[in-house]
């Protein structure tokens, strides 16, 4: 199962352990979270159901290509991250 991992940020704003979910795409990792843990949602996802702007996924150390559906595919052995991007100069 794909190990999801949340920042320390967005943990300490939801409660969001880290959580191995089944999922052979980011997005079916994701849902499994938002499932259990429905408040990480709108952290994370915009109401479009994009990962929002200042949201960042990676998979394997590889930020995510697919933003708008999250259909990058994932390994039962893959680590999933999610972390507030920095912007700003």
């Amino acid at each position: 199962m794909p190990t999801v991992h949340f920042t320390a940020n967005l943990a300490s704003q939801t409660s969001a352990p880290i959580c191995q979910m089944d999922g052979a795409t980011v997005r079916e990792a994701l849902n499994a979270v938002f499932t259990q843990h429905p408040t990480l949602r709108s952290y994370v996802l915009d109401d479009q159901g994009a990962v929002r702007q200042h949201v960042v996924v990676f998979v394997d150390g590889t930020a995510i290509t697919d933003r708008q559906k999250q259909a990058d595919a994932v390994k039962p052995n893959s680590e999933i991250f999610v972390m507030q991007a920095l912007s700003g100069g």
